[in-house]
């Protein structure tokens, strides 16, 4: 059995990424005793608490799935679990101090209950078994790609080993665990692709992920097809490097491909994913969206810095001026497309002059969305050993600077909208306000007058008012 379905209905909140979020508890569980079809809960109980992008609350969701399966019930509060888990990211500064102040709080509230306290993901690859020294309470630390072999650690816990370990990098089952929980009722997750060869002088995803490693695309269109049968109507495919999938089946699909194929599953009405790099993005990828309405019309493209002296220092293995050709080829295709990115301010050695280059790009480029952040040397990365010259005043000047320019930018783009009609799946709702909030297959947040019972659906609204972050509008007749 391969994947199967761990459905969670109804979903719990959303999720955005870099945030701090419990794993919401399962309100019902399709998956039940073959013989007696009741849940086969074993008493035991576990809290997830994940940090990080989309790809570790898809791994949170992987590590559920395995820990339903073994019987585990979730519940809200860590203080009343047995098993407490922490999914970490390692991409913002002190990520190592806020997981071990964060474990202290799992400690304090253990009310002399015999618990499990295990840390995953990113900062327990980069830190390994230093963990078990500086957390003596931490009797589990597991990097993503030992995902698999979450049941045998607990088991090997459950059976009186005091630690354990999951940390090697050397495998190729680090995509799917057998069971998947699903904790949004109507977008699913799946993982194509796994690490990054990129090796950017800044970034630990190398060394905490590993090298890249492609699923085969009849596994991964098998679950896509399970998924839509199961009533998912929107899929994002994740990988550190999306569009870098080199498919190594037999059938070797590019990864345009792979997407117009997924796109032909039947009842599927949206398929994104993120996040690409700029050295594998082509103008077949832009074709692709082109000509499959399926297909999303959003690209996720990090630029990262738009000068050309600093890109090579981050070894980034592309110009400004490939950077954008890229640009140029999504902003020529016959179907409008929406663009983000990825910004760092600040990185070793960037001078004034560097600063103004990106600024300067992005008031070429308009995007639609900017994620930016202050440069922060991270361990084991080449960049941790430059020196980081540039003040953190400084930095948090020009941080503000270039968030101020992308918010006119965005202002000016979301005021083009006024007036034109876009079909919104509807993701949440504000009780206190009475409005539904949908989004776009641009990426687009609109908020409209609705009901708590839309979520879920998907309906036509026209947009009347925009700010830089999202629109406002009402739901068109024709919805």
């Amino acid at each position: 059995m391969e994947n199967e379905l761990i459905q969670i209905l109804p979903a719990g909140s959303n999720r955005s990424e870099r945030q701090l979020q419990p794993l919401a508890p399962a309100h019902e569980i399709l998956f039940n005793d073959a013989a007696t079809k009741q849940p086969f809960f074993k008493g035991k109980t576990f809290y997830i608490e994940t940090f990080g992008c989309q790809m570790n609350v898809h791994d949170s969701e992987k590590v559920a799935g395995t820990l339903l399966a073994k019987g585990y019930r979730p519940v809200e509060n860590y203080e009343d679990a047995d098993l407490v888990l922490y999914n970490t990211c390692s991409i913002r500064e002190k990520a190592a101090q806020k997981v071990f102040s964060r474990l202290g709080a799992f400690k304090k509230g253990a009310r002399n209950r015999q618990r499990i306290i295990g840390v995953l993901g990113c900062v327990a690859q980069q830190e390994g078994e230093r963990f078990f020294d500086r957390a003596p309470q931490v009797q589990l630390v597991c990097g993503s790609a030992s995902y698999s072999r979450i049941s045998e650690l607990i088991d090997r816990l459950e059976a009186g080993e005091k630690r354990v370990t999951g940390l090697s990098l050397d495998t190729d089952e680090c995509f799917e665990t057998e069971i998947t929980r699903r904790d949004n009722p109507f977008r699913a997750y799946i993982t194509i692709i796994e690490g990054c060869d990129k090796a950017c002088t800044y970034c630990v995803v190398p060394m905490t992920r590993g090298p890249e490693r492609s699923r085969p695309s009849d596994k991964v269109l098998a679950e896509a097809r399970r998924l839509v049968d199961a009533g998912y109507t929107e899929i994002q495919l994740l990988g550190q490097t999306v569009n870098s999938y080199r498919d190594p089946s037999l059938a070797r699909l590019a990864f345009p491909e792979l997407l117009l194929r997924i796109a032909e599953i039947p009842g599927l009405k949206r398929l994104r994913f993120t996040t690409s790099h700029p050295h594998d993005f082509t103008s077949e990828i832009v074709r692709a969206i082109e000509n499959s309405p399926v297909l999303c019309n959003h690209i996720h493209l990090p630029l990262q810095c738009g000068s050309n002296r600093m890109l090579a220092r981050m070894r980034r293995t592309y110009t400004r001026e490939e950077y954008l050709e890229k640009i140029s080829c999504i902003r020529s295709a016959k179907r409008a497309m929406s663009i983000s990115t990825d910004i760092i301010v600040g990185f070793c050695g960037e001078t004034e002059e560097d600063f103004e280059q990106t600024l300067s790009l992005i008031d070429a480029v308009g995007y639609d969305q900017v994620f930016s952040f202050k440069y922060s040397p991270r361990p084991n990365t080449d960049a941790g050993r430059m020196e980081d010259s540039v003040p953190e005043e400084e930095k948090g000047r020009r941080l503000i600077t270039l968030q101020e320019r992308q918010r006119q930018i965005q202002l000016s783009r979301n005021q083009e909208l006024i007036g034109q009609e876009f079909e919104v799946l509807v993701e949440g709702f504000q009780s206190k306000l009475g409005q539904a909030i949908g989004r776009t297959t641009s990426n687009r947040i609109i908020n409209f007058a609705g009901e708590a019972g839309w979520i879920g659906q998907y309906m036509n609204v026209r947009v009347t008012a925009a700010g830089p972050n999202s629109l406002v509008g009402v739901r068109a007749e024709s919805g």
